[in-house]
Protein backbone atom coordinates (compact mmCIF):
# COMPACT_ATOMS: atom_id res chain seq x y z
CA UNK A 1 0.00 0.00 0.00
CA UNK A 2 1.28 3.47 -0.79
CA UNK A 3 1.32 5.80 1.61
CA UNK A 4 1.76 9.95 1.08
CA UNK A 5 3.05 11.76 3.98
CA UNK A 6 2.80 15.73 3.29
CA UNK A 7 4.73 18.30 5.18
CA UNK A 8 5.59 22.35 5.16
CA UNK A 9 2.27 23.59 5.60
CA UNK A 10 1.90 26.84 7.37
CA UNK A 11 0.60 30.03 7.53
CA UNK A 12 2.45 32.75 5.85
CA UNK A 13 1.91 36.21 4.57
CA UNK A 14 0.64 37.14 0.68
CA UNK A 15 3.92 37.94 -1.21
CA UNK A 16 5.87 34.91 0.83
CA UNK A 17 6.78 31.85 -0.10
CA UNK A 18 6.45 28.20 0.80
CA UNK A 19 7.76 24.70 0.39
CA UNK A 20 5.32 21.87 0.38
CA UNK A 21 7.16 17.89 0.51
CA UNK A 22 5.81 14.72 0.06
CA UNK A 23 7.27 11.58 1.78
CA UNK A 24 6.24 8.67 -0.45
CA UNK A 25 6.56 4.64 0.94
CA UNK A 26 5.72 1.30 -0.26
CA UNK A 27 4.29 0.75 -4.48
CA UNK A 28 6.61 1.76 -7.03
CA UNK A 29 6.99 5.60 -6.95
CA UNK A 30 9.66 5.90 -9.78
CA UNK A 31 6.54 4.81 -12.25
CA UNK A 32 4.00 6.84 -10.76
CA UNK A 33 2.49 10.50 -11.64
CA UNK A 34 2.80 12.33 -9.27
CA UNK A 35 0.87 15.57 -8.46
CA UNK A 36 -0.65 17.90 -5.81
CA UNK A 37 -4.41 19.07 -5.00
CA UNK A 38 -6.17 21.58 -3.03
CA UNK A 39 -9.69 22.07 -1.94
CA UNK A 40 -10.62 25.28 -0.41
CA UNK A 41 -13.20 25.63 2.11
CA UNK A 42 -16.70 25.45 0.42
CA UNK A 43 -14.96 24.57 -3.07
CA UNK A 44 -14.11 21.49 -5.00
CA UNK A 45 -10.81 19.85 -5.30
CA UNK A 46 -8.45 21.18 -8.18
CA UNK A 47 -5.41 20.20 -9.53
CA UNK A 48 -3.10 22.57 -9.05
CA UNK A 49 0.10 20.98 -10.24
CA UNK A 50 1.51 17.15 -12.00
CA UNK A 51 4.36 15.76 -12.54
CA UNK A 52 4.95 12.59 -14.70
CA UNK A 53 7.10 9.74 -13.45
CA UNK A 54 10.57 10.54 -15.12
CA UNK A 55 9.58 14.59 -14.16
CA UNK A 56 9.83 15.19 -18.57
CA UNK A 57 6.80 16.90 -17.96
CA UNK A 58 4.50 19.00 -16.03
CA UNK A 59 1.09 20.62 -15.67
CA UNK A 60 0.09 23.50 -13.45
CA UNK A 61 -3.43 25.23 -12.86
CA UNK A 62 -3.45 28.76 -14.77
CA UNK A 63 -3.81 30.50 -11.66
CA UNK A 64 -0.07 29.04 -10.28
CA UNK A 65 1.72 29.37 -13.78
CA UNK A 66 4.81 31.11 -13.02
CA UNK A 67 4.86 31.24 -9.27
CA UNK A 68 4.61 27.32 -8.42
CA UNK A 69 6.93 24.44 -9.14
CA UNK A 70 6.56 21.26 -8.75
CA UNK A 71 9.93 18.60 -9.17
CA UNK A 72 10.18 14.94 -8.12
CA UNK A 73 13.19 12.91 -6.59
CA UNK A 74 12.96 9.49 -7.59
CA UNK A 75 16.08 8.22 -5.34
CA UNK A 76 14.29 9.87 -2.48
CA UNK A 77 10.62 9.03 -3.57
CA UNK A 78 9.61 12.46 -2.48
CA UNK A 79 8.02 15.45 -4.67
CA UNK A 80 7.94 18.58 -3.89
CA UNK A 81 5.81 22.04 -4.77
CA UNK A 82 7.45 25.43 -4.45
CA UNK A 83 5.17 27.96 -3.51
CA UNK A 84 6.35 31.63 -4.49
CA UNK A 85 4.08 34.80 -4.45
CA UNK A 86 1.57 33.00 -2.58
CA UNK A 87 -1.98 35.02 -2.08
CA UNK A 88 -4.84 34.84 0.03
CA UNK A 89 -6.60 32.40 -2.74
CA UNK A 90 -3.89 29.88 -2.59
CA UNK A 91 -5.37 29.13 1.25
CA UNK A 92 -6.31 25.58 1.53
CA UNK A 93 -5.53 22.41 2.16
CA UNK A 94 -3.39 21.11 -0.03
CA UNK A 95 -2.81 17.00 -0.78
CA UNK A 96 -0.03 14.97 -2.40
CA UNK A 97 -1.33 12.73 -4.73
CA UNK A 98 -0.17 9.43 -6.92
CA UNK A 99 -1.44 7.98 -10.17
CA UNK A 100 -0.46 4.69 -11.00
CA UNK A 101 -1.38 4.59 -14.64
CA UNK A 102 0.40 7.08 -17.36
CA UNK A 103 -0.75 10.81 -18.25
CA UNK A 104 -2.65 13.53 -16.21
CA UNK A 105 -6.04 13.94 -15.07
CA UNK A 106 -7.46 16.96 -13.84
CA UNK A 107 -10.17 15.24 -11.54
CA UNK A 108 -9.37 13.45 -8.27
CA UNK A 109 -10.87 10.60 -8.99
CA UNK A 110 -8.00 9.67 -11.48
CA UNK A 111 -5.11 9.58 -8.85
CA UNK A 112 -5.16 6.18 -6.72
CA UNK A 113 -3.46 7.76 -3.92
CA UNK A 114 -3.81 10.35 -1.15
CA UNK A 115 -2.13 11.92 1.39
CA UNK A 116 -3.51 13.44 4.78
CA UNK A 117 -3.43 16.59 3.44
CA UNK A 118 -1.76 20.24 4.98
CA UNK A 119 -3.06 23.19 5.40
CA UNK A 120 -1.55 26.35 3.54
CA UNK A 121 -3.07 29.64 5.04
CA UNK A 122 -2.31 33.20 2.99
CA UNK A 123 -3.18 36.15 5.37
CA UNK A 124 -3.64 39.62 3.26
Amino acid sequence: QVQLVESGGGLVQAGDSLRLSCAASGGTFSTYTMGWFRQAPGKERESVAQITWNGAYTYYVDSVKGRFTISRDNAKNTVTLQMNSLKPEDTAVYYCVARKRAGFSSTPNGYDYWGQGTQVTVSS
